[in-house]
């Protein structure tokens, strides 16, 4: 059933709990069996179970443009801009470093995980982003 290690006064015991039944629980005490009787029954607690009720609107369908081929690069925590290893026009593949942010004393690499053209940067060396704030955008 169950395994629990205990260390007690620097003598290592390994305990397994064998069966459990009522007030009865036989277990192993590093290879030795034991039953053991519980001075009190072992209450049984019940766990409650959520009731939702249906929806009274129909979800709405989601609505995708096909034609949107720009991927936005978004700034995954807020820091400060420390580089920008991309011009407007460059083309990059997947893993190219883009920029360099500074967050709480560390520098993270923002890499592409995606291939394409750089359409727009929206960001300078030594500017504050925020969390989700769009950076480049890609086609």
């Amino acid at each position: 059933m169950k395994n629990f290690k205990f260390r007690i006064y620097d003598n290592n015991y390994n305990v397994k709990i064998v069966s459990h039944e009522d007030n009865i629980i036989d277990l192993e005490v590093n290879g030795t069996t034991y039953s053991v009787k519980l001075k009190e029954e072992v209450k049984v607690t019940k766990t409650p179970t959520l009731v939702r009720s249906a929806s009274k609107s129909p979800a709405e369908q989601l609505k995708v443009k096909a034609s949107s081929t720009n991927t936005q690069i978004v700034a995954p925590i807020p820091g400060t801009v420390l580089t920008i290893d991309v011009n407007v026009g460059d083309e990059i593949k997947i893993g190219d470093r883009l920029l360099v942010l500074e967050a709480m004393k560390m520098e993270n690499n923002i890499s592409s995980e995606k291939s394409g053209k750089v359409s727009a940067i929206h960001i300078k060396v030594g500017q504050q982003v925020l969390q989700n704030e769009v950076m480049i955008e890609l086609t």
